[in-house]
């Protein structure tokens, strides 16, 4: 039997290495490579091209929603499950956005963790009735033609506010609660979706669309 190739990806020691020693356990997984990052998964999936991530949404230096959309862009055979130890909609909608088959508590028992990445590998998605009303609402809020020309996520967005109102990386960073790497790379996603070489035509070519009509 074909093993599941898993990619871990946690800052925290412990978590990653109790989600190693437990999945591995598991007969038909496969532990092909453990980050502390989203920087290191994305190098990890590049060199062990693994068929799954185990995906932590707060991580420093780049963070899972970031490390997921530059992992789909470059790989995207792989499959992502976000791990997440709050319900926060907004990181867990991004990184749907961006391209992630789903998400799972890391409270969750290790059978079903295991369970659930069998589920995502045999091509379902893993998102609760809760989160999917959540998202219902969401998209219902936006208007995706005018917002999402550029097909830029909800977070994108709202970097490129900040940044067309002038804000510094720093600032942009203290004001959404990401770090300055994890600003940087949301602000090169920016540039490339919207086929831009810097922050002027990045805030024109969005004020030309309606994209910042919305605030």
């Amino acid at each position: 039997m074909e093993k599941i190739k898993v990619l871990i990806a946690d800052d925290q020691e412990l978590i990653l290495e109790s989600l190693h020693i437990v999945l591995s356990m598991e007969e038909d997984l496969e532990i092909v490579g453990l980050a502390k990052n989203g920087e290191e998964a994305l190098k990890g999936c590049e060199q062990f091209l693994p068929d799954m991530v185990l995906m932590d949404i707060n991580m420093p230096v780049m963070d899972g929603v970031a490390a997921t959309a530059l992992i789909k862009d470059r790989i995207p055979a792989t499959k992502i499950i976000m791990l997440t130890s709050y319900t926060e909609v907004e990181y867990v909608l991004a990184a749907l956005s961006c391209g992630a088959e789903g998400y799972l508590l890391k409270a969750l028992h290790p059978k079903e963790l295991a369970a659930g990445i069998r589920v995502v590998q045999a091509g379902g998605t893993l998102i609760s009735q809760e989160m999917a009303s959540k998202m219902i609402k969401s998209i219902n809020n936006t208007t995706p033609a005018r917002n999402n020309e550029f097909g830029l996520t909800a977070r994108e967005i709202d970097v490129l506010h900040k940044l067309a109102s002038g804000l510094r990386n720093q600032d942009i960073a203290e004001a959404l609660y990401l770090s300055e790497g994890t600003v940087k790379n949301y602000i090169s996603l920016i540039y490339s979706k919207l086929n831009v070489k810097g922050r002027r035509e990045a805030a024109r070519k969005a004020r030309d669309s309606g994209m910042l009509d919305h605030s």
